[in-house]
């Protein structure tokens, strides 16, 4: 009993001194960082000479700038909108060409476009229906409709407008202003009306220019 009470004394004192020394060094390296820190503030006074803290009551909070909940790209598309209004005034029956179809293709296009269109050289990758929409919103909807196609990179879709069998007098209201509004936009190269399975007289068939042109 003797022996085992010795050999557990030990133990105890070994484990005491292990400690004891563990937290000399700890004790060591906090006097050591600190004699660091106070050599370091001392040169940084050396170097710029005395300094005083700021009063507090002289800081300038600048509160962070308001971000914007509009979407950019909305506004962007607004700006284009206005930038391109189009005008129900534009004379615009001096530029058909005057055919079965009153076509339209731009100056310096030679009458093989208007007929490659009609005859569908390009397919119909997208069409719009005016039907139903007063004619401001119909301007404002072909406008864009116009612009997106084109930046989707689009050559060939079909615009609606409709023959006007439900309106007074049985005449179509937005075909004229359509065709108005086609010539007027930059993205147009030119247009025809669409053969009978795609809407015949109630439909244009607009060819658009290839992006970057």
């Amino acid at each position: 009993m003797k022996v085992r009470a010795l050999a557990d004394l030990k133990t105890l004192q070994k484990v005491i001194a292990q400690r004891a020394a563990a937290e000399a060094a700890a004790r060591e390296a906090e006097r050591l960082h600190a004699l660091r820190m106070d050599r370091e503030k001392r040169l940084f006074e050396l170097a710029v000479g005395p300094v005083r803290p700021l009063p507090h009551q002289r800081r300038v909070v600048h509160p962070p700038a308001p971000v914007s909940t509009e979407p950019r790209q909305r506004q962007l598309d607004e700006h284009a909108v206005m930038r391109e209004a189009l005008s129900d005034e534009f004379d615009v029956e001096t530029l058909l060409h005057t055919d079965e179809a009153l076509s339209y293709r731009r100056p310096g296009l030679g009458p093989d476009v208007t007929r490659k269109l009609r005859e569908g050289h390009w397919s119909i990758q997208k069409h719009i229906d005016l039907h139903g929409l007063r004619t401001d919103e119909a301007r404002e909807v072909l406008g864009r409709f116009i612009r997106e196609a084109h930046q989707l990179g689009l050559r060939c879709v079909r615009v609606v407008h409709g023959k006007g069998l439900g309106s007074p007098g049985r005449t179509p209201v937005l075909k004229g202003r359509v065709q108005r509004w086609l010539v007027q936009k930059k993205e147009v190269l030119a247009f025809v009306q669409a053969r009978p399975a795609e809407g015949g007289a109630g439909a244009l068939v607009v060819l658009l220019k290839p992006v970057g042109r």
